[in-house]
């Protein structure tokens, strides 16, 4: 099976520059990412493109928080944090010594247990309103510790929400990309929420898994993976290894062993519909093969299922809001192509 291709609004990549003094242009020609990009909202970057720019922002400043706490964090926090972490009972353990470990590390920000019945959450409790200000802060830490406590769980931890404590941004609905649940603004605090049986989880983990997860990091915190047992997933999948035919709602209903009513009500069920699905799945390779490929716009259209070169240069201009040439890799010295 093909790897699923994944780009995120560059509404994120403005979110982590927010902590960079200057505008972080050799952080961004390092990981590939077109200065000009910034000025197109609709614009977008790969995954691999955006997690480049989380190390080398953080190798630049040698703070795994990019410089959003008062105090620098450096490198090799993340794996003191979950070395604290080892010999834990269960999650419930493993959770109170990291959060404590955290709170030595620095002023700002406490990382608290919520319980609300059948959901347990880990929240957000700001000492510096300054801090508590700067959204990419709240995004950034519940990323971290929502993958990490994943992680812990054996991988197997579900988020059922996520609660954000500023209102919703206009790339609002781009916040699954990044946060697999439920997601909703204006919280009182921000926090990720999961079942609270699951903080009896026995904690497995020793130091070998250790090692293997840190050389995956920051990519799996950065950005999840893929949940691939979604309606969504399994479509993408079937158009991604039929290409470049391209198949109908009827073909794909049909190949995935469901009548096209039933595939369109799970799709709707999972906030999406096949023409949107079909569409993103075009429009991500579109920026990936952009990225890493010199192959002629023609050639791409037709990979794309597009009749001609200008049907496509229309639509990826719809997408994004830029033409199809900005994509383009630009290597040291050289004009994008």
């Amino acid at each position: 099976m093909s790897k699923s291709p994944d780009t995120v609004s560059i509404a994120f990549v403005h979110g982590m520059l927010s902590a960079v003094h200057g505008d972080g242009r050799e952080a961004l020609d390092a990981a590939g990412i077109a200065p000009s990009l910034l000025d197109a909202p609709s614009s977008r970057v790969t995954v691999e493109q955006y997690v480049a720019l989380f190390a080398q922002l953080m190798d630049r400043l040698d703070d795994e928080f990019l410089g959003l706490l008062s105090r620098p964090l450096r490198r090799g926090t993340l794996a003191l944090l979950l070395r604290a972490t080892l010999g834990s009972k269960d999650l419930a353990h493993a959770l109170r010594r990291m959060t404590g470990a955290f709170r030595l590390l620095q002023d700002d920000v406490r990382i608290e247990r919520l319980d609300d019945g059948a959901l347990a959450g880990i929240g957000l409790a700001f000492d510096d309103p300054a801090r508590a200000a700067r959204p990419f802060l709240h995004e950034l830490l519940l990323r971290v510790f929502w993958r990490v406590s994943d992680w812990l769980h054996g991988g197997r931890l579900r988020a059922a929400r996520f609660d954000f404590a500023f209102a919703a941004p206009s790339h609002a609905s781009e916040y699954a990309k990044v946060f697999p649940g439920e997601v909703r603004f204006d919280a009182r605090c921000s926090a990720v929420w999961f079942a609270s049986c699951d903080l009896a989880a026995p904690m497995l983990r020793d130091d070998a898994a250790l090692r293997l997860f840190l050389a995956r990091a920051p990519g799996i915190v950065v950005v999840p993976e893929r949940n691939q047992h979604t309606t969504q997933a399994r479509v993408r999948a079937c158009l991604l290894n039929a290409r470049p035919a391209w198949p109908d709602l009827v073909a794909v209903a049909t190949a995935l062993h469901l009548s096209t009513s039933t595939l369109q009500r799970r799709l709707a069920s999972e906030g999406t519909s096949f023409q949107l699905l079909k569409d993103q799945l075009r429009r991500d390779l579109a920026i990936v093969r952009l990225n890493t490929t010199s192959d002629s716009l023609t050639v791409l259209a037709t990979e794309l299922g597009f009749a001609d070169s200008p049907a496509f240069q229309r639509a990826f201009k719809h997408w994004t809001g830029s033409a199809a040439g900005a994509y383009r890799r630009m290597s040291p010295g050289q004009r994008s192509r």
